[in-house]
């Protein structure tokens, strides 16, 4: 009886790890991108649960996004290096800005089926190297894919992107509407993951968390810059 027990809860806990670390080891996709001249600067920005992309604030990058000065967060004016965007579940990511505010319902949800939200913010510069932030070169054509990704992933309306009323954490971000669903198997770190892959880059297959993620990318990169197909953030 004690092993039937111990059987059918090691059973799960043996699949789940499994996947974790196939979900790391397999790539995705099988190759990346050459590093060329021009190439720019990104960061990974992570915690214990949650990813950001960090884009360096250039003419193209303002252009592209200008309905965020429309719509109240001043790059230019505020002096910002980065403008940060990350994806996620709509109840977790809007009511938990620290974990203090940690509540039950958008916890909850966040193991579920939610509603997907951008959080949007102006940054200044980063002090590297800095613990959580993972510094990478992407080549034009990288960024290019990087940014039409992102920029897709912003529900539109008739006006265009539509904000999040009455959501953020600060006076330098906001909330938009999103496309797509958030679950607990497919959220915030598999949707950068999918952005990387549009830069040019390799990740594991399936790295639900910041550190599966950011451990695959060193590994499936790191040879790849040895041959001289990755550069290293200097």
């Amino acid at each position: 009886m004690k092993r039937k027990i111990l059987k059918f809860v090691l059973t799960p806990v043996l699949f789940i790890v499994l996947a974790l670390v196939f979900g790391v080891v397999i790539p995705r996709p099988f190759h990346s991108q050459p590093i060329v001249a021009g190439s720019a600067r990104i960061l990974v920005l992570s915690n214990p649960i949650h990813t950001d992309i960090a884009i360096p604030v250039s003419a193209d990058l303002l252009k592209r996004f200008a309905f965020l000065k429309a719509d109240g967060l001043l790059a230019e004016a505020s002096g910002a290096q980065y403008i940060v965007f990350g994806w996620g579940g709509r109840s977790f990511y809007t009511e938990t800005p620290t974990w203090a505010d940690l509540k039950f319902w958008p916890a909850f949800r966040s193991l579920t089926i939610d509603r997907s939200v951008l959080h949007v913010e102006l940054t200044g510069d980063f002090n590297l190297p800095q613990e959580g932030v993972l510094p990478l070169e992407v080549s034009p054509d990288g960024m290019t894919s990087l940014l039409s990704f992102i920029e897709a992933s912003f529900t539109r309306g008739p006006n265009g992107p539509v904000v999040l009323s009455g959501f953020s954490y600060g006076l330098n971000d906001l909330f938009y509407e999103a496309n797509g669903s958030f679950n607990a198997l497919v959220g915030c770190n598999t949707w950068t993951a999918a952005a990387l892959h549009r830069a040019g880059f390799v990740t594991g297959a399936w790295t639900p968390l910041p550190p599966l993620l950011t451990r695959s990318l060193s590994l499936h990169n790191e040879p790849r810059r040895r041959q001289g197909r990755y550069a290293a953030p200097k």
